[in-house]
């Protein structure tokens, strides 16, 4: 039996992820899942699960938001429990969901998924998904990241920003799902944004997660670049990583600056996903 989440308590759809992911070699905690449904925008009303009595089987949860100025739904967790796989549930709860999702005025769907599941690949197609971008996927330790002991220009200081002083027009790419500025400012209690200044005019920004190290953007304005302000965003927010180390997730393959700039600094290439939109 297929039906939204909406009268599913958290506790009980954790003990389902858990159970769904338990042979992956990172496992998450209970407020780790809270915190990444938080900031994906999770809305159990438009997410689905199956059900074998009062038991979940497999879920697909859906983050409701604005994507390239579209209302779209956002794939952030989509699991089975080990003795229901491979009866095709994922798909038949997807079918299931459209109808609802079109009712609510969703335009598209949208998902990311690694370039190595060829399989899942392979599904999505099938169900009209089509290829729209690529992503790289960094981390590193970090007492492995070789930053410099250079120091930036005297006038220009680091302070603590909120994310409505976050200026889109710094990148060279536009974020995905969950590095927008949307997925922060739902969850900014949980981030750290440090922004660099030059005469009290906003010239750079570094947005981190503290608990997992992520650094959901990083940007520095065209003329402001090369002078060592990027490293010492990086540095600085590095500090208040819990993980011990950096992750970079979803960055464009062919944005050279930042590519460089990882480079430069021993952080590696780790993955590769591409992000794949279907059309409601």
């Amino acid at each position: 039996m297929i039906k939204s989440l909406d009268d599913t308590s958290f506790d009980n759809l954790y003990i389902a992820f858990s159970k769904a992911f338990e042979d992956y070699k990172f496992q998450i905690s209970y407020d780790q899942l809270f915190a990444m449904l938080k900031r994906r925008g999770f809305n159990p009303k438009l997410s689905f699960a199956d059900y074998d009595n009062d038991e979940i089987t497999a879920f697909t949860l859906n983050g409701i938001g604005v994507f390239q100025d579209k209302k779209t739904a956002y794939d952030t967790g989509t699991g089975t429990l080990p003795n229901y796989r491979q009866q095709g549930l994922a798909n038949r709860i997807f079918t299931y969901s459209i109808p609802f999702l079109k009712e609510n005025m969703i335009e598209q769907y949208l998902l990311e998924v690694l370039q190595e599941n060829s399989a899942a690949i392979s599904v999505y197609q099938k169900l009209g998904f089509s290829i729209t971008r690529e992503f790289n996927y960094y981390h590193q330790p970090i007492n492995e990241i070789l930053f410099s002991s250079s120091n930036i220009p005297i006038d220009i200081t680091i302070a603590e920003i909120s994310p409505e002083l976050m200026d889109v027009s710094f990148h060279d790419f536009n974020p995905s799902w969950q590095n927008s500025l949307e997925s922060i400012t739902r969850s900014k209690e949980t981030f750290k944004i440090l922004g660099a200044f030059y005469n009290d005019h906003l010239i750079g920004y570094c947005a981190t997660e503290p608990a997992t190290g992520d650094i959901s953007q990083i940007a520095v304005k065209q003329n402001f670049r090369r002078q060592g302000l990027g490293t010492a965003l990086l540095q600085q927010a590095s500090g208040y990583s819990l993980s011990g180390t950096i992750k970079i997730v979803n960055t464009d393959p062919n944005c050279c600056s930042l590519n460089g700039f990882l480079s430069k600094l021993n952080i590696p290439l780790r993955g590769k996903q591409f992000e794949m939109i279907k059309t409601l």
